[in-house]
């Protein structure tokens, strides 16, 4: 079976538990006005390979992804888009060195077709990049129905998740947008942890590189008191989601 990928990180530590081998996959569906990897979008762009190659990238740091807790994270661009190569490289991964696996989506992804992916994947980072509609549309380009779909399709099989929000002044950080994503997190029994990721512009050079024009110039990263703002406002929206049993 072959994929079609972007890159590869051996030594991983922020997309996932432990040291990790982060497989980057070519191709996805969101637009997001401050995505930094743009050169993943393409879904002809990449290289084309097979799973063996991938396991023979993965085999030498095998001992450092083992005694670190890490393992196996695949990440876009958007992996469910090839979920069928995905899930062969993390059923070889659990079968010949039984590795923890780690699927980073958006979650724009029917459930149906990522069955057997999920079912291969010890933990999902799922990227929730806006509650409302209409403001998700804006940023991403798609309306989020598929994505709360599938998030709530995970609920429902208690898969493990991490639920990661990109922190955007002026575009993702509103008083009643952090309330509802608190909301809709504390509705979850399978939320783990939540990872609130600071805007950044690294990747704005690839936009050059690749001729675009950047959306969210002039928009300035958050400061550390927009970031506790943040949490604090996500969980109080996440506590008033609980119902308290007497």
């Amino acid at each position: 079976m072959k994929g079609r990928i972007h890159s590869i990180e051996t030594f991983g530590t922020v997309d996932g538990p432990g040291i990790r081998f982060v497989l980057f996959m070519q191709g996805c569906a969101l637009r997001c006005a401050y995505c930094h990897n743009p050169d993943t979008w393409d879904t002809g762009e990449g290289k084309l390979v097979d799973v063996d190659e991938i396991l023979s990238e993965i085999e030498p740091y095998v001992p450092y992804y083992r005694t670190s807790g890490g393992g196996i994270t695949v990440t876009g661009g958007e992996p469910t888009l090839q979920a069928p190569f995905v899930a062969a490289l993390f059923m070889a991964c659990k079968e010949r060195w039984g590795l923890h696996t780690a699927l980073d989506s958006s979650g724009f992804c029917e459930p149906e077709h990522a069955e057997e992916l999920i079912a291969a994947t010890d933990l999902v980072l799922l990227d929730l990049k806006h509650t409302d509609r209409t403001k998700h549309t804006v940023l991403t380009s798609q309306p989020n129905d598929r994505i709360l779909r599938f998030a709530r399709w995970l609920a429902e099989r208690k898969q493990p998740v991490w639920i990661r929000h990109v922190l955007v002044p002026g575009l993702t950080d509103h008083y009643t947008d952090l309330i509802a994503l608190g909301q809709l997190i504390g509705e979850f029994s399978n939320v783990e942890k939540f990872e609130l990721l600071p805007y950044h512009r690294m990747g704005v050079y690839k936009w050059q590189q690749l001729g675009r024009a950047y959306p969210l110039e002039g928009v300035r990263e958050p400061s550390a008191e927009q970031i506790k703002r943040a949490h604090a406002l996500i969980e109080r929206g996440r506590l008033s989601s609980q119902t308290v049993e007497i």
